[in-house]
């Protein structure tokens, strides 16, 4: 079963439309990221997990995402320019993840509930059809 990821917040275009995967425009991706941030920390803090700070973009030339730990906690530094939304988000949430070093299934439980405090919802797509596989 195929799974898909669509935002239900406001500035995301109407779901199946070609712009769905860059769903926050340029100028608000900062805003997008601030908040983004806040509802990661929140949640994790909620769950009794470390929250890390974020920052964007990182300090490493190249790479999507880096992970700092220091004696206070850790950092996650997140490339924002020229990505799709959903990517950085995608980014946020795993420097989640890996900052508590959670693994299968709580990490797995965890994914999906960050991804629905972002204003996420998996959808379903159909099975294809079976082909007919009758002998002759």
């Amino acid at each position: 079963m195929d799974r898909h990821l669509r935002s239900t917040s406001p500035t995301t275009p109407i779901a199946g439309s070609e712009a769905a995967a860059a769903a926050v425009a340029p100028e608000s991706r900062t805003a997008a990221f601030a908040d983004a941030a806040r509802v990661l920390s929140v949640e994790a803090r909620r769950r009794g997990l470390a929250a890390p700070g974020f920052r964007s973009p990182p300090r490493l030339l190249g790479v999507d995402r880096t992970l700092r730990r220091h004696p206070s906690g850790a950092s996650v530094a997140v490339r924002v320019r020229d990505r799709p939304w959903v990517a950085v988000a995608a980014d946020m949430i795993e420097g989640v993840i890996a900052v508590n070093e959670l693994r299968p299934p709580q990490s797995d439980r965890l994914r999906g509930e960050l991804w629905g405090a972002l204003g996420f919802v998996a959808h379903s797509a159909p099975l294809p059809a079976a082909p007919d596989r009758r002998v002759a």
